[in-house]
């Protein structure tokens, strides 16, 4: 084997682990938003801020952090986002430390930060992902692989939180501290591994006397694109978050031990998401990205629908956590199941949305990735906005009417708005 595919071998290694860790931080930010509720005494959408401070930080820094991806290059920046995130997820330690509204804003402050870190990382490992692959169908392949190590990492802090949660009531930040510390223990091994591994760089671009006025977002594609990507993670981030809230808040009835079994659905549906994500990337090379997210998106939406119609009187059994009990079988209304089941749709459109809408962008794909991950701040938003459909109606299973609206977009961006129409704008 020669030293290049040596070295990218290592490069996609990294990028991977690198994935995994995006997910293990970011879904820790919606079993904690329930923390956050029940410690302060605060409404469902206020509890969702620390999702929201996490991805809004997305907004402030994708264009910021696509720049200095393209002026310094992936290695840099991959370190410097690492060290960011050791440092937010330092500040939300803290913040169990303290007490009453400080301790809530300090988490808030804690959970900006770290979301800096996220959105960079992000930046760094999608490109150089699909890059390494090559782009086309064998890059959304690559990044399949990539997002089930993600996926996996999600799915174990989701149940992890259960695990160190068991009573949601009485729950407090201090409780989650052993995932902080595995979080910042993460962090340090993952600079010393980037630190001594070499990762391929573009070469480095001079800077032009005349700032053109051609761009990414010349594309329609990946206009669109940017689009899909907020509502995409909107969408995802929602599901679990509001399924998981209204297990615990009356949709298991008086089952023992709901949190535990709440925790574990929604840990389902990211796990499922793992399983997805394995299937699409054994499929990846054969079937396009328009094809795979076609599908997933009709299938989600066949999903939803039947969760928010069918009575939740009509239940089956799902394998759960049961606390002391272990692991067992529970009763969940089927609502909770097709949501669940969800995750299988979910898991494959972050990869085929990013392989549509670079595809074509050339040199132009640096900066496209930094703006893409603008949009990234979609899985604060749309979550907020969905929760704050479920104070307002009263009703949990009401809110994924704004799960129906983003899957629907979805699917006119896989059919319609995917195709590039600037094929006449050099890229290279």
């Amino acid at each position: 084997m020669s030293t290049e595919k040596k070295s990218n071998v290592l490069a996609i290694i990294v990028m991977i682990l690198l994935f995994g860790m995006i997910s293990f931080v970011t879904n820790l930010a919606s079993p904690m938003g329930d923390v956050l509720k029940n410690q302060f005494g605060v409404a469902n959408w206020m509890g969702t801020l620390g999702v929201f401070a996490n991805f809004i930080a997305y907004a402030c820094m994708g264009i910021p952090a696509g720049n200095l991806l393209q002026k310094r290059g992936y290695k840099f920046t991959a370190l410097t986002a690492v060290v960011v995130g050791f440092t937010g997820v330092g500040v939300q330690t803290i913040a169990g430390l303290l007490e009453g509204n400080l301790a809530f804003g300090v988490y808030l402050l804690g959970a900006f930060i770290a979301g800096f870190s996220m959105c960079m990382l992000n930046i760094v490992v999608n490109p150089m992902l699909n890059k390494l692959a090559g782009g086309g169908n064998r890059g959304n392949q690559l990044l399949q692989v990539g997002g089930s190590f993600n996926s996996f990492m999600g799915t174990a802090v989701i149940f992890l939180t259960g695990v160190f949660v068991p009573s949601i009531a009485d729950a407090e930040i201090k409780q989650v501290f052993p995932l902080m510390f595995i979080a910042l223990a993460i962090f340090a091994v993952a600079f010393v591994v980037i630190q001594f591994t070499n990762i391929p760089e573009n070469a480095p671009q001079v800077a032009e006397k005349q700032q053109s006025k051609i761009g990414p977002m010349s594309f329609r594609h990946f206009v669109l694109g940017a689009v899909a990507i907020f509502i995409y993670v909107g969408v995802e981030v929602g599901i679990p978050n509001v399924l998981q809230k209204w297990l615990q808040n009356g949709g298991l009835g008086v089952a023992e031990g709901a949190e535990g079994i709440a925790a574990t659905v929604a840990a389902t549906y990211w796990l499922l998401m793992l399983v997805g994500r394995l299937l699409g990337a054994v499929i990846g090379s054969k079937v396009s990205a328009k094809a795979m997210l076609s599908a997933v998106s009709v299938i989600g939406l066949g999903l939803v629908l039947g969760a928010i119609f069918l009575d939740p009187a009509n239940s089956v059994n799902l394998p759960v956590f049961k606390g002391t009990d272990g692991f067992g079988f529970a009763e969940v209304p089927i609502n909770a199941a097709l949501l669940v089941l969800c995750g299988l749709c979910t898991s494959v459109m972050w990869g085929g949305i990013f392989n549509l809408a670079v595809e074509g962008l050339g040199k132009y794909t640096e900066k496209a990735s930094g703006i893409f991950m603008a949009l990234v701040c979609g899985g604060g938003i749309l979550p907020l906005l969905q929760n704050y459909v479920v104070d307002a109606s009263g009703s949990y299973l009401v809110s994924y009417w704004v799960i129906v609206a983003g899957l629907a977009y979805l699917l006119f961006y896989a059919l319609v708005g995917s195709k590039n129409v600037n094929k006449d704008i050099p890229t290279e």
